[in-house]
């Protein structure tokens, strides 16, 4: 049984918890994190969701993402989800999320990595992830158009791309 921590409207910490499936109460929020890790070809490594997922099952998505489980920090959680999932040991503790993006339910913290990984190398998850690749954004946006990706807003997929190697919203 899975628990989160419950934050406000302004990300401050309840000091109340819930368990994962549990209804929402008005004003409460969760953390959820996503990993995107490129190589130098400018590809982003990609996983193939589990068919038997509750949620997007047998579709493609980013390198990593899940929710922060109580007591963890960003940096903590995602270090975990990709250690979970990939079996990839990340050192996040200076690291700060490159994109925080609020949806209806929390927040979602987007680190974005710059890591020629060997993915013969990576210990998947079996019951999350059934397979890796890298993809370039071309290839992202036409499985997306395709239904084969979870259907995020291509602008995200164009604005991860284009931020992977700096913070800030100014082109310099």
């Amino acid at each position: 049984m899975e628990s989160w921590d419950v934050y406000d409207r302004n990300r401050m910490s309840t000091g109340r918890k819930m368990i994962r499936g549990d209804k929402f109460e008005a004003g409460s929020y969760h953390l959820v994190v996503h990993v995107c890790i490129f190589n130098s070809k400018c590809e982003m490594l990609i996983q193939l969701r589990h068919p038997q997922k509750d949620a997007w099952p047998g579709l493609w998505d980013m390198t990593v993402g899940g929710s922060a489980i109580s007591g963890d920090s960003s940096q903590m959680a995602a270090e975990r989800e990709a250690f979970e999932e990939l079996g990839c040991k990340l050192d996040l503790s200076n690291i700060r999320p490159h994109l925080c993006i609020n949806f209806e339910q929390g927040f979602d913290d987007y680190y974005l990595l710059n890591i020629d990984i060997d993915i013969e190398k990576l210990t998947l998850q079996q019951e999350e992830v059934s397979e890796v690749k890298w993809a370039s954004r071309e290839e992202i946006l036409s499985l997306i158009a395709k239904g084969e990706f979870i259907p995020y807003h291509e602008s995200l997929i164009d604005l991860l791309f284009s931020m992977r190697k700096r913070y800030g919203a100014l082109n310099e």
